[in-house]
C-alpha cells in the first residue's frame, strides 16, 4: 500500500501529461505486482529497489489456483520460499490478502487526487504546494535545431486539456524573460544571453526604443549598442526564441515611453492615437523598422516567435481606431507571426484587441485576473508577459526589492498551471546617459540611473538568489540538462581620483554651438537647432539682461537655477513658479539654468513634456525680451571641443555648476567598478566621453555602474558635471549601493 499511494500522489488522469504518463506506469507496475494485470513493463528506476523486494518478499496466506508460470530458471531450483527474478510472468493467479486488499483501495486512493480548483472554463489551477514533475523537453525546438518552419507559434485547445500554445506543431510553454539591449553594453550581451539561457529561459523578450533609434526625423541609428539585428541574432545562436515589442510606445521607464521628442514640436500633437502627425511619423519608423525584423522572423528562419502590438494600451485607451491601425502597420509591411497585447488585469477590455491575443501583466499569481482573461478569449492560452519580480527605483525614493521565495513560488505555479510567462526583468540594465524616463503622481520623479529593478541578474550581471532559485525550479521540470554557468564578470577597486582642474560653467559657453537668439523663451523640443529637430535631452541655459529686481514669475520643466551674473539666487521646478530677485544697481544678466530631469512614460501626461522654460518670464508682471538660448547636451563631440579648453586649477570649495577633470588609472586588464560620488551633490558622470548617467545626493542610489569594457588599458579621462557645488574624491568600489 505505501508504494501504490507514493505512486498514484499528484496523478489524475486529467493532466494528460508526460508526469500522468510516468505515474501511470508506475501504478501499473504496482496492479502487476499485485497480480491483477498481464505485461508489466520495465520498472522505473526509481521503483527498481523497493520492487524487486516487492518480488523476492516471502507470501504467506498465499493460496494457489493453478500452477505458476515461471516457477523456475536455468540455474536449476530455486530455494523454498524464495523467487529468483526472471523472465517477467504475463499472469498470476496466487492472491494474497495484500493483493486483494491493494486493487479494492485504488478506486478510492485515485479519486482523492483530483486536482482543488477548477475554474468554468476548464482552467486548472495547481495546488500550491504540489511540486512539478520533470516534464518538460524542448531540446529539439531551438532555433538552431528546428529547421522546418512553415508552422510558428499558435494556440490550440482540446477537450478536457486547458488551451496550450504549440510552436513548430509541438506543444511550448514560453520561459521567457526581459533583456533591453539598449540598457547593457554591446560587449556583455552574450553574457547576459547565456546566463538566461543557462537558467533554464527558451524565450528572450525586449522592447524597441524609437526614440533612440530615429533621433532626428529620418536620420535612424541601429550601431553599436542599438544594433537590434545582431542582438536577435545572437540570441537565436544561443538558443532562444525572441518575443519582441516593437511599439511604437513601450513605456518601459524610458523617456516619454520611447517616443522621440521632436514629435513635441507640433502644439496639436496627441500621442498615441490617430492623429494624423503621430500615424505619418508611426509609418516612417516602422517603413524602416520593420524591414529589418521581417527577415529575423521564424518563418523566414530567424527566432521571432511573436510581435507586440504597442504597449499596455488598455491603461491609456484614448483612441478605438489606434489599436487596430497599429495591428495593420505591423500586417501590411510583413509581420507574420503571432501578434500579441499586453495589459494589467484592471484594463485588460480596454486594451484587447479583436485577432490579436490578449496576455496579462501582474506581480504576483492572480486566480481572478486569469478567470478575467479566460473569459475575455475563450480557449485561448494564459500567458503572462510580464511577471515583474522587481521594480523600478525613482530619485528621492526609496530602493525597491521582492521576496526570492515569492518569486519562486508565482513561477511555479505558473509552470504547475501550465501558464506561460516573462520575466520582467531577467536583466534590467542601465539608464546611461539621459535615456531614463519619470513617474509623475502629483509629483514628477525622475526613475533613477540604475535599472537593476532587483532582476534575477544584477545590473552589473552578477547572479541573484532568485537566479539560483528559478534555475533550481527550472531544472526540476526540465528533461534535458541546463548549460553549465557563466562565468562572473570580474569586478575591482582603483585608487580614488581627486580631480585637479575644472571649468565653471560659464567659461564653457565659448565651446558651445552658437546660441540661440529669441525675443521670447522656446523650450526645448522647439529650438531651431540638430537639423530642425530641437534638443532632445541634457540642459538649456537661459539668458537675458534685467536692470530691476522683483518677483521672478517662469514656468519651467523640471528644475531650474537661477543666477544673477555667476551667483546663485534660487530654485524653480514645476511646483514653484515664482523667485524673489533682490533689488539690483545696475543691469546684470539673469542666467536660468533648466534641466530635463527625464520625460514621463506612462499615463496621459505624456502629451505635456515639453521641457525647458515653456511660457514667458515675467518680474513683477511685465514679460521679459531678448534671449540667449545655449543648449548643452553633452555629446561626445562637445567633450572633444573642451579638451582644447584651458582648465583651472581645482580651489578649496566653488558653487556652482562646473565641470571637474580627473584620470581614473587602471590596470592593463580593466574590470567593471562602481563610481562613488558620496561628496559631491547632482549631476552627470563621464568616462572617456560616456555619459554614464545622473548622481544625486538624495538617493536611494549611491553608486554609478562603470562597466570595464568601456574602459581603456591605464589612464582614463573622468569628467563630473557637477550641478551645485564642488566635492573631494571620486572614489570606486567593487559593489554597488543601491
Amino acid at each position: 500500500m505505501p508504494e501504490v499511494i507514493t505512486a498514484l500522489a499528484g496523478w489524475h488522469p486529467r493532466f494528460g501529461s508526460q508526469r500522468a504518463a510516468a505515474k501511470m506506469r508506475k501504478v501499473r507496475t504496482l496492479w502487476v505486482r499485485c497480480g491483477a494485470l498481464p505485461f508489466p513493463p520495465p520498472p522505473p528506476p526509481e521503483l527498481e529497489t523497493s520492487l524487486s523486494l516487492l518480488a523476492r518478499a516471502p507470501v504467506s496466506g498465499e493460496r494457489c489456483l493453478g500452477p505458476r508460470r515461471g516457477g523456475g530458471s536455468s540455474m536449476g531450483p530455486r530455494p523454498p520460499g524464495r523467487r529468483v527474478m526472471g523472465t517477467p510472468r504475463r499472469f498470476s493467479r496466487c492472491l494474497s490478502w495484500k493483493r486483494i486488499l491493494c486493487i479494492f483501495f485504488l478506486p478510492f486512493i485515485l479519486s482523492g487526487f483530483a486536482p482543488r480548483v477548477k475554474d468554468k472554463e476548464g482552467l486548472i489551477y495547481a495546488n500550491a504546494q504540489l511540486q512539478p514533475a520533470r516534464m518538460f523537453n524542448w531540446s529539439h525546438l531551438t532555433p538552431l535545431t528546428l529547421k522546418d518552419r512553415s508552422v510558428g507559434l499558435q494556440t490550440a485547445s482540446r477537450v478536457g486539456s486547458k488551451p496550450y500554445f504549440t510552436l513548430g506543431g509541438h506543444k511550448f510553454l514560453i520561459f521567457g524573460g526581459s533583456i533591453h539591449y539598449f540598457r547593457v553594453p554591446r560587449e556583455y550581451w552574450r553574457d547576459r544571453l547565456l546566463k538566461l539561457k543557462a537558467c533554464g529561459f527558451n524565450t528572450l523578450t525586449t522592447y524597441v526604443p524609437w526614440n533612440l533609434h530615429e533621433p532626428e526625423r529620418d536620420k535612424f541609428d541601429f550601431s553599436e549598442n542599438l544594433d537590434l539585428e545582431a542582438f536577435v541574432l545572437m540570441a537565436a545562436e544561443i538558443g532562444l526564441w525572441v518575443i519582441l515589442r516593437p511599439g511604437p510606445y513601450i513605456c518601459s521607464e524610458i523617456d516619454l515611453g520611447g517616443l522621440p521628442s521632436w514629435l513635441l514640436q507640433d502644439p496639436e500633437m496627441i500621442l498615441r492615437t490617430t492623429y494624423k502627425g503621430f500615424v505619418e511619423a508611426v509609418d516612417t519608423y516602422f517603413d524602416h523598422l520593420i524591414s529589418r525584423v521581417v527577415p529575423l522572423q521564424y518563418h523566414k528562419g530567424g527566432p521571432i516567435i511573436a510581435v507586440q502590438v504597442e504597449n499596455e494600451y488598455g491603461s491609456f485607451a484614448m483612441d478605438k481606431d489606434y489599436m487596430p491601425y497599429v495591428r495593420k502597420a505591423l500586417l501590411e509591411r510583413g509581420i507574420v507571426e503571432l501578434l500579441v497585447t499586453s495589459d494589467d488585469a484592471e484594463n485588460l477590455q480596454k486594451g484587447y484587441l479583436e485577432g490579436v491575443l490578449a496576455t496579462i501583466n501582474m506581480n504576483t499569481f492572480e486566480k481572478s485576473a486569469f478567470e478575467q482573461l479566460s473569459q475575455l478569449q475563450r480557449n485561448k492560452p494564459i500567458m503572462v508577459m510580464e511577471y515583474w519580480v522587481g521594480w523600478f527605483d525613482t530619485w528621492g525614493g526609496k530602493h525597491m526589492v521582492n521576496n526570492a521565495e515569492d518569486v519562486e513560488e508565482t513561477v511555479s505555479k505558473f509552470i504547475t498551471s501550465e501558464i506561460s510567462f516573462n520575466v520582467y526583468m531577467f536583466h534590467g540594465g542601465t539608464n546611461f546617459g539621459f535615456m531614463n524616463g519619470a513617474t509623475y503622481f502629483g509629483i514628477h520623479r525622475a526613475v533613477v540611473t540604475s535599472y537593476d529593478y532587483d532582476a534575477l541578474l544584477t545590473e552589473s550581471g552578477d547572479y541573484t538568489k532568485k537566479y539560483f532559485k528559478l534555475r533550481r525550479l527550472f531544472r526540476s521540470v526540465l528533461a534535458m540538462p541546463l548549460p553549465p554557468l557563466p562565468k562572473l564578470t570580474p569586478k575591482a577597486k582603483y585608487p580614488s581620483v581627486k580631480p585637479s582642474l575644472y571649468l565653471p560653467l560659464w567659461d564653457v559657453l565659448q565651446y558651445l554651438n552658437e546660441p540661440v537668439i529669441s525675443n521670447r523663451p522656446v523650450n526645448m523640443e522647439n529650438l531651431p537647432i540638430n537639423s530642425g529637430n530641437g534638443q532632445s535631452f541634457g540642459f538649456v541655459l537661459y539668458e537675458t539682461s534685467i536692470c530691476s529686481g522683483g518677483s521672478l514669475c517662469a514656468t519651467v520643466q523640471d528644475t531650474a537655477q537661477v543666477f544673477l551674473n555667476e551667483i546663485s539666487i534660487g530654485l524653480l521646478d514645476d511646483h514653484t513658479e515664482n523667485l524673489n530677485i533682490p533689488e539690483i544697481m545696475e543691469c546684470q544678466l539673469l542666467r536660468i539654468l533648466v534641466e530635463n530631469r527625464g520625460r514621463v512614460n506612462f499615463s496621459w501626461k505624456i502629451q505635456d513634456q515639453r521641457k525647458g522654460l515653456t511660457g514667458s518670464v515675467a518680474i513683477n508682471d511685465v514679460p521679459l525680451n531678448g534671449f540667449a538660448i545655449y543648449s548643452l547636451e553633452m555629446t561626445m563631440s562637445f567633450f572633444e571641443r573642451l579638451r582644447s579648453a584651458t582648465w583651472r586649477p581645482v580651489p578649496k570649495r566653488y558653487l556652482g555648476p562646473a565641470f571637474y577633470l580627473g584620470t581614473l588609472n587602471v590596470d592593463s586588464s580593466p574590470k567593471d567598478t562602481f563610481l562613488s560620488l558620496l561628496t559631491w551633490n547632482s549631476g552627470f558622470a563621464f568616462i572617456n566621453g560616456r555619459n554614464l548617467g545622473r548622481y544625486s545626493i538624495i538617493g536611494p542610489q549611491k553608486t554609478l555602474y562603470l562597466p570595464g569594457a568601456w574602459l581603456r588599458p591605464e589612464d582614463n579621462e573622468i569628467i563630473l558635471f557637477e550641478k551645485k557645488k564642488s566635492g573631494s574624491y571620486i572614489r570606486t568600489t567593487n559593489e554597488p549601493m543601491l
